[in-house]
């Protein structure tokens, strides 16, 4: 799949993600690359919307990851403070690239060398003004 997608607000970042989970499988791994406050996290809600999670998602900054249960699980993980695997490995995350159970989303995947390399899915989102986002999705 090679998507582009323009944004122009975080009700469209969401339904994004909301209208990705219908080809969400179980063990994918879904980078999601751009600067900050892209509208990362908000895509992320529409993903869990659209997977039947009920649970309000917040960015995991400062945990580096939180799950949430729905159709799939759901891993989401914020590798903006970490540099290497090894880090990811000291705290467990590393078992859920790809995850036994469940789909895991990261933020800021290229932080962590492999991870896009082992990405189902590619989502890049570019800043195009203060609400219009570029959202180009692709298959790895």
């Amino acid at each position: 799949m090679d998507k582009t997608i323009i944004a122009r607000s975080a009700a469209e970042m969401e339904e994004i993600g909301a209208n990705l989970a219908p080809i969400i499988t179980n063990g994918m791994v879904i980078s999601l690359i751009g600067p900050l406050g892209s509208g990362k996290t908000t895509l992320v809600k529409g993903l869990a919307r659209g997977l039947l999670i009920t649970d309000i998602v917040v960015s995991p900054s400062y945990l580096l990851a939180r799950e949430y249960a729905g159709r799939l699980p759901l891993h989401h993980i914020d590798a903006y403070r970490v540099s290497t695997l090894s880090e990811l490995a000291e705290v467990g995350l590393d078992e859920l690239l790809p995850p036994q159970s469940g789909v895991t989303a990261v933020e800021w995947p290229s932080r962590v060398e492999g991870i896009v390399e082992v990405s189902d899915i590619i989502v890049r989102i570019e800043l195009l003004d203060d609400q219009a986002r570029r959202v180009q999705i692709s298959s790895n």
